[in-house]
């Protein structure tokens, strides 16, 4: 189970555009790597809208913002397009990212939880219980205390 202060373990993924990602490419930024259980359910949908209509606001930070769910890579396109989303998704297909973050449900998918990563590629936050309505506030309010601008 990571802790607040562990180093992320290597990971890469494709993201809703197509391209690969890897943890590797996200040193030297601070991350917002949230998991959602299931793309175009009540609850993810106003998670993702929530950190979109707040995207501004968080970017501001210079954070990168990752979205992460065991969807297939065109629903994750399909949901970021419909919802219009300014920031990506990874298709975790076979839940290998979600396992490494402990983010996993017993039924497989994704748990509601998101980590903040510093520059160094280290946990630098963790929230376990996400409000889906007031989840961007939620990250900003810690964002303020961690980052400096």
């Amino acid at each position: 189970m990571l802790k607040v202060g562990d180093e992320i373990q290597e990971f890469e993924g494709v993201l809703s555009s197509g391209q690969k990602i890897t943890s590797k490419e996200l040193k030297g930024k601070w991350v917002i790597l949230f998991f959602f259980p299931k793309a175009f359910t009540p609850g993810c949908t106003k998670e993702v809208c929530n950190i979109r209509d707040r995207f501004e606001n968080l970017k501001k930070y210079g954070v990168e913002i990752i979205g992460v769910s065991k969807d297939k890579l065109e629903t994750q396109k399909k949901f970021k397009e419909k919802y219009n989303l300014p920031y990506e998704l990874i298709a975790d297909e076979k839940g290998e990212i979600i396992k490494k973050f402990g983010a996993g449900k017993p039924n497989g998918s994704a748990q509601r939880k998101t980590f903040i990563i510093d520059p160094e590629g280290k946990i630098s936050f963790i929230f376990e219980k996400v409000n889906p309505d007031k989840h961007a506030e939620e990250i900003e309010k810690i964002l303020k205390e961690k980052i400096k601008i």
